[in-house]
């Protein structure tokens, strides 16, 4: 069985629909779930970080890691296949662009793509169209990177916004364990 690292970001109002996937790649990979420091300490109107984590360990049967060191190794003993960041907020877009690693799904990235291995990204940010449509270019030419599907999630109330179709992630990492990037990428 191929093995997965689930990272989460703090998108979480598309934790709704990121969760169900989890659910359903838990039946064809060994799933690792790896949470940014926010998505496990926040208390908002989507949930809290103890829940959420709780869930992702119940789905997976494995332990959320959520420190620099315990993703730290996922390079060196070559841990992944393939690295899924869902949701992928502006925030760590701009981190993993300019090789910033100061969190634990950021620490994953890094470690993972030093053995070329595929990362799959599925954006959730409110500023896709502005501030960080320069981070997804400068990912769009980064070689092993692959980007699930997007779009603009509400072009009149929130017209820079993009979320990934969630829904396109199985097909996406599958594509990707091929070198390919599924088309089209913008919906």
């Amino acid at each position: 069985m191929l093995k997965l690292g689930f990272a989460m970001t703090g998108s979480f109002c598309t934790f709704d629909k990121v969760f169900p996937m989890m659910e359903k790649l838990s039946a064809e990979y060994e799933v690792t779930p790896i949470f940014s420091g926010i998505s496990t300490e926040v208390e908002c109107r989507f949930g809290c970080g103890e829940d959420f984590m709780k869930r992702a360990e119940m789905i997976c049967g494995r332990t959320v890691l959520r420190e620099l060191n315990e993703v730290e190794p996922i390079g060196p003993k070559k841990l992944l296949d393939i690295l899924l960041i869902a949701p992928c907020t502006g925030n760590t877009l701009a981190k993993i662009a300019n090789g910033i690693t100061d969190t634990a799904v950021t620490m994953a990235y890094k470690s993972h793509m030093r053995n070329g291995r595929p990362v799959v990204l599925a954006v959730s940010t409110n500023d896709g169209l502005g501030t960080a449509a320069g981070n997804i270019a400068a990912l769009l030419n980064k070689k092993n990177v692959y980007f699930v599907p997007f779009g603009q999630d509400d072009p009149e109330n929130k017209p820079t916004s993009l979320v990934a179709d969630f829904e396109r992630i199985p097909e996406t990492l599958a594509a990707a364990l091929l070198d390919r990037q599924i088309q089209p990428i913008l919906l």
